[in-house]
């Protein structure tokens, strides 16, 4: 599943970069690490002028691995993908399913770029992205990335919506690892734009979608959940999981003490009960009288009736 493609024939993916654009940003990222590589090299010619030939040769090389290999991993990883030369065009590099790069993303990039890019002056990218159909390099088809426009004035800055609330963290146990980066791309690509769709043909995408997700993962979609929110509550439990991995997992055990397993809904709070009155008091509340409960936060998914 490459494409998502609505019934009105509109097709919901990500914009690829089109060649120029990828090698003008290349050409400025260029032009800014060699700048700063030949200045400190020179620095260090004059610093190191008293040690001899293998110390000097041994600064040489660690320079190059720092700067012009090192630099632009550390660019891309600490800026989700967006270098000098990309912010100037518009671009970005994104994972497969539309998610924001890692350092093992940046770093296969970068590791494949000295021979792409160095070593073959960019012949070796640019045949292989005329040759793509998403316009990839050799170093994005092992690392698994995109490059793509973010300048779209239409498609700006929309976030996947939250899940339901009854829905947080009910799918905890779930084995996601089965799951194909092209299915998360085109349940990515639904959230972000069910909004723009008719009601039934976003039905019928969103049923579509859970059945496959429900079929991948092998655990059917539960009874009385909306297809919509069952996808939503799947692609926040994958976001929770790689920001556990990310920044650790101090927070797993409180998220699993106010959830249960999957399928089965999370085990209800008794209300307080009312004290009882202190003799020779009068009630300031009748016994009999409702509680107050606080109301659910608002939420774009129903809960099942």
């Amino acid at each position: 599943m490459n494409e998502l493609v609505t019934g009105d024939a509109v097709v919901l993916g990500l914009r690829p970069a089109k060649l120029p654009s990828r090698a003008l940003a290349v050409v400025i990222d260029l032009v800014v690490v060699w700048t700063a590589y030949i200045v400190v090299s020179i620095v260090l010619t004059i610093a190191t002028d008293s040690l001899d030939t293998a110390a000097v040769a041994a600064l040489a090389v660690a320079s190059f691995l720092l700067i012009p290999v090192g630099v632009p991993i550390a660019v891309e990883t600490l800026s989700h993908g967006r270098s000098l030369g990309k912010l100037a065009c518009g671009l970005r590099v994104v994972r497969d399913d539309g998610g924001p790069i890692r350092f093992r993303h940046a770093l296969v990039r970068g590791a494949m770029g000295v021979v792409e890019l160095l070593m073959s002056f960019g012949v070796i990218a640019c045949v292989a992205s005329l040759v793509s159909a998403r316009g990839r390099r050799v170093g994005d088809l092992f690392a698994g990335t995109l490059v793509v426009r973010e300048r779209v004035p239409t498609d700006r800055g929309r976030p996947v919506p939250p899940p339901p609330p009854w829905l947080v963290g009910r799918f905890s146990e779930l084995d996601l690892s089965s799951v194909p980066d092209d299915l998360w791309l085109a349940i990515r690509q639904y959230l972000t734009r069910m909004g723009q769709l008719d009601a039934s043909v976003g039905w019928s995408m969103s049923q579509r979608l859970a059945d496959d997700l429900a079929a991948r993962t092998g655990v059917p979609l539960p009874p009385g959940v909306p297809p919509a929110a069952y996808l939503a509550a799947v692609v926040n439990e994958r976001q929770a999981r790689d920001s556990r991995r990310a920044f650790g997992s101090a927070t797993a055990a409180a998220a699993a003490a106010a959830v249960g397993p999957i399928g089965v809904p999370a085990p209800a709070v008794r209300p307080p009960q009312p004290r009882p009155p202190v003799v020779g008091q009068p009630d300031a509340v009748p016994r009999d009288a409702p509680q107050d409960v606080a109301a659910p936060p608002a939420s774009r998914f129903a809960p099942p009736a």
